[in-house]
């Protein structure tokens, strides 16, 4: 692992932590950065932070996104730079570019290369082993899988910026209709920030970071609910699976399952807002609780990043392809749990020095209730 590095970013406000370490080991200080050390110093930004989200917090209702509101306030303050390239308006293509299939996949792989500070390694390898999963195991069409990822400079329409992130999203639900599945994949950083709308029953809004977002926002799950949730239609299916930090509840749905104690968990917004589908069914999973960290590592292949949840679900699904979900989380979690022993043996000052490396058991959660051990895992 790299050694770890401060960034600063307002959206990661924490009102009982000054920092704490971010997916692949880096550490999101919510002070001023390594030019910010003292207390002090910390404490003034982080209330300048604090008196604007709550300043601003109305703003949502009059359609103002939170997270681009905030962060263009904090870059004043802050004046961190992102060198990103330029988003285009990328046109929502029909059914009919896929050939006629009912199997459509948005997948990303944020490496934000150009901020050497909190550059990721593993999300190349964790799009590639998720796309061969999707056509290998599952058989989508490669011209229905759309990547975006900064593999290719001259594809500005497929560079994983917030526009074009968005604009894509809603690709994948364009002209949904019965009998068609669909997949959002992610891989990058997540963070939270303070919930204004009384939708969170741990009061934080959980976000995924484009690799724009310290100078366009961040993408809210809020966001991301009413833009591919809401509009699945009576026998469409849509699977998200997000590999960042505090991804528990990225898409806001409904139900939570409970894996040691085999049952859902309510997660209903305290506001009443509406997080549901349009009839369909939309399944996600995280690869760690909200207030929990992912992981990189190496630790499966000794040479190559990987993200950890991708890896072991797309090689336990591929090893067993009609297993269920229920089996298939009680496996993850084995193997977790079998990696982290092995790996920080018995050391209780090793688990603690080095805790945000831990890898964590990924989270299911569902719009509709259902049978986790009768139920097949088919994306």
């Amino acid at each position: 692992m790299e050694t770890t590095t401060p960034i600063t970013c307002s959206d990661s406000y924490d009102h009982q932590n000054t920092q704490e370490s971010c997916i692949r080991g880096h550490i999101i200080a919510c002070g001023g950065g390594a030019d910010h050390k003292d207390k002090g110093g910390e404490r003034g930004l982080r209330k300048k932070v604090k008196r604007f989200f709550h300043s601003e917090a109305s703003s949502n209702s009059s359609g103002v996104n939170s997270s681009s509101v905030a962060m263009a306030s904090f870059e004043t303050s802050y004046r961190g730079k992102l060198t990103s390239r330029p988003s285009v308006v990328i046109p929502a293509a029909p059914a009919a570019a896929c050939g006629g299939s009912n199997k459509r996949a948005l997948l990303c792989g944020v490496t934000y290369s150009h901020e050497h500070r909190y550059k990721l390694k593993g999300t190349a390898n964790d799009v590639s082993n998720m796309k061969n999963l999707l056509t290998n195991t599952f058989g989508y069409p490669a011209e229905c899988i759309r990547i975006l990822s900064e593999d290719d400079p001259c594809a500005q329409d497929l560079i994983p910026t917030k526009k074009n992130i968005e604009n894509s999203l809603k690709w994948l639900v364009e002209g949904c209709k019965w009998g068609d599945s669909l997949v959002f994949y992610f891989s990058g950083h997540g963070l939270r920030q303070p919930d204004f709308q009384n939708d969170e029953i741990d009061g934080y809004d959980e976000t995924i970071c484009p690799v724009d977002f310290l100078k366009e926002g961040m993408i809210l799950d809020n966001d991301i609910n009413k833009t591919i949730v809401w509009p699945l239609k009576a026998g469409v299916k849509l699977h998200a699976i997000v590999d960042a930090c505090h991804s528990g509840t990225i898409l806001d749905l409904e139900h939570v399952y409970n894996r040691k104690q085999r049952t859902w968990i309510n997660n209903l917004p305290p506001s009443g807002a509406r997080k549901s589908t349009s009839g369909g069914l939309a399944i996600s999973i995280s690869a760690c609780e909200d207030d929990k960290m992912a992981a990189d590592t190496t630790v499966f292949t000794k040479k190559i990043m990987n993200g950890a949840m991708t890896y072991i679900l797309t090689e336990t699904v591929k090893e067993n392809p009609q297993i269920t979900y229920g089996a298939l989380l009680d496996t993850m979690a084995n193997n977790i749990e079998n990696i982290n022993s092995e790996r920080w043996i018995k050391s209780r000052i090793i688990r603690k020095v080095l805790r945000h490396k831990t890898i964590q058991e990924p989270m299911l959660s569902s719009s509709t209730k259902f049978e986790v051990y009768d139920t097949k895992f088919i994306l």
